[in-house]
């Protein structure tokens, strides 16, 4: 089992990642993302795929992973303590919290992602899993695992923009992602079709500021790949640039439009 996390490593150095989402949550596609160059594959958990409790379907998707050189980016339904341990242990390595609006409600699970935790005792919990190659307790699983998770939080409603800087306060939070759809949501009041372009790319630079200014990495998504230039531009060090279910409609959609 490859125990480094290639997307801390890159992140830590200052480097930019690209991803994709697989919406299929194919362990093929995810090997074919990874053999393209690929930093990472986006798994959303929040609205599809596999239950995240089911450690077995992890495994079978990390395992593809490790084949295709990638890592896997996972976004939970919730940040909830037990089941950030449930994914570490099947094997995920960075994961990806949403539903966040204050410090407070971000803290105790990424406390529950490490071993040690702000110069004391964390809250994850030690056990006989795929992270520490089935063995249990292991001195070099216990001492390095911390080195090798990244937690991330969705900055996706006008309560976290308005506490971003206390949530990206919180040690050990790894990156925050921006999520302008939801943001549109928020600020709307819960009508999708209302004008709030102004108001989220508002939202969304107050958020980056923030996250410059703390030294947290920060992360969107920009298919476009003009926009995505100007968002490194712009210091976002993390890119989602597509996925798979978008790419079979724009290639073969376009093919078969063609031929049609």
């Amino acid at each position: 089992m490859r125990s480094e996390n290639g997307l801390r490593r890159a992140l830590e150095s200052g480097e930019t990642v690209f991803g994709a989402a697989a919406a299929t949550y194919s362990p093929t596609v995810i090997e074919i993302m990874g053999d393209v160059g690929l930093d990472y594959v986006w798994l959303d958990l929040e609205h599809g795929g596999p239950s995240p409790y089911d450690s077995t379907a992890l495994a079978e998707l990390t395992r593809a992973a490790e084949a295709g050189g990638i890592e896997l980016l996972v976004r939970l339904p919730k940040p909830e303590p037990a089941l950030v341990r449930k994914v570490l242990d099947a094997g995920v390595r960075t994961i990806l919290l949403p539903r966040i609006e204050t410090a407070d409600q971000l803290r105790p699970a990424v406390e529950a992602a490490y071993f040690a935790h702000d110069g004391d005792v964390g809250d994850r919990g030690v056990g006989v899993g795929r992270s520490g190659k089935w063995a249990g307790y292991v001195d070099s699983f216990v001492g390095g695992e911390d080195s090798e998770v990244l937690v991330g939080t969705m900055i996706e409603n006008q309560r976290a923009v308005d506490n971003v800087e206390e949530i990206l306060d919180i040690p050990q939070l790894g990156f925050a992602f921006v999520g302008p759809a939801d943001l549109s949501m928020s600020l709307s009041g819960g009508e999708p079709l209302a004008d709030t372009d102004d108001a989220v790319e508002a939202a969304v630079d107050r958020t980056l500021e923030a996250c410059l200014a703390a030294d947290v990495p920060i992360g969107r998504i920009q298919n476009d790949p003009m926009a995505a230039q100007a968002a490194i531009d712009a210091g976002y060090q993390i890119l989602r640039i597509g996925g798979d279910s978008g790419a079979i409609r724009e290639v073969l959609g376009s093919r078969l439009t063609e031929l049609r």
